[in-house]
């Protein structure tokens, strides 16, 4: 089967390997699509954590089951699989939060991912993709990544929100924030992403991250009270510190972007505001299967979101230049078919 191998930094190299051979309690799967994620993009740039090379990159994945034993499961089905492979045993997962299992293994960061034809997948993570097409499947796992963090930061009806970063998680964070019944807006340096916003948003509520008067944006948006919950999607350091600055008194800051050091905020202004501080890592099945039922009901369009489209047969060529601002990239798919 094909492979598309990240060897290095800046490097794709295409290898042929052994098709994946079929054993009991694992399904075999055809690989239809896969989203390109920001953990991609970083693995290519070189700056993703817990990241070693060479590496087979892929975890948004839309599949056909080419073979399974799997209750429930039918061959020709396509699904969607949990790409994080967790112990069982830990203390996360005897919590029920396989998402930070202690020994954690996520496809395409710890492990070979699923950019190649076929791919075989323990059955205990798959999904049903409940007649979805190949491109809504794709798209699966990083709205559950926004899901999860909304249900982490306990949103509720009315509070209005900030997200930071208004890349692909970012966007979906936004999403799942309204289906709580937030009220969100949304921040970046990007004026190519800023512009896609406010085809979906309200103008008042898309902001660039560095003009000067972004804080008095949000004290007249809020009232004068600051957002009561703050995410950062971008990943980026200097942005995640900033953002501690726009959190309400008695407010929760989110962190679902990752960087590779510390980061620094004043004690004196997170301890008076009594700020919660928490991260949002992965998602869970329950994250999954409620994203699967919103795009099933139509509450969420993953669609609008798709900007970019490679082949497989040119996904090594044309990756790089997803980085370029000017390619104005939100979201990109790459197709496996034939």
């Amino acid at each position: 089967m094909r492979t598309l191998v990240c060897t290095e930094p800046g490097h794709f190299e295409y290898r042929s390997k052994e098709d994946p051979i079929w054993a009991p309690g694992h399904t075999l799967l055809q690989i239809l699509r896969m989203g390109v994620c920001g953990t991609d993009l970083h693995a290519f740039e070189g700056v993703q954590p817990y990241f070693e090379y060479p590496r087979i990159l892929g975890h948004e994945i839309a599949a056909r089951i080419l073979r399974t034993e799997a209750v429930g499961f039918q061959q020709g089905e396509e699904v969607v699989f949990l790409p994080y492979f967790f112990c069982g045993r830990c203390i996360a997962c005897r919590q029920g939060r396989t998402n930070c299992c202690a020994t954690l293994k996520v496809c395409g960061v710890h492990i070979d991912g699923a950019c190649s034809d076929y791919f075989l997948v323990p059955d205990e993570y798959l999904v049903h993709g409940r007649g979805l097409g190949a491109d809504e499947l794709a798209l699966v796992e990083p709205f559950s990544i926004g899901a999860h963090a909304v249900k982490r930061a306990k949103l509720k009806e009315g509070q209005k929100v900030m997200v930071i970063g208004a890349g692909p998680i970012g966007l979906a964070t936004m999403e799942m924030a309204r289906m709580a019944g937030a009220e969100a807006a949304v921040c970046d340096v990007n004026n190519g992403r800023l512009d896609f916003c406010r085809k979906i948003l309200d103008g008042n509520r898309v902001m660039n991250a560095g003009s000067s008067d972004l804080a008095d944006r949000l004290k007249e948006w809020t009232g004068g009270d600051m957002p009561e919950v703050v995410f950062d999607a971008s990943g980026n350091l200097n942005a995640i510190e900033a953002g501690f600055q726009y959190i309400s008194y008695a407010g929760t800051y989110v962190l679902v972007g990752l960087q590779r050091g510390f980061i620094r905020f004043s004690h004196p202004e997170f301890h008076k505001r009594e700020t919660t501080l928490m991260s949002s890592r992965n998602a869970n099945r329950q994250d999954f299967e409620q994203v699967v039922d919103c795009m099933v009901k139509g509450f969420l369009v993953p669609g609008k979101y798709i900007t970019h489209r490679l082949t497989f047969e040119h996904a090594g060529r044309d990756f790089g230049g997803l980085l370029d601002p000017k390619a104005g990239a939100i979201k990109a798919l790459i197709s496996f078919e034939i």
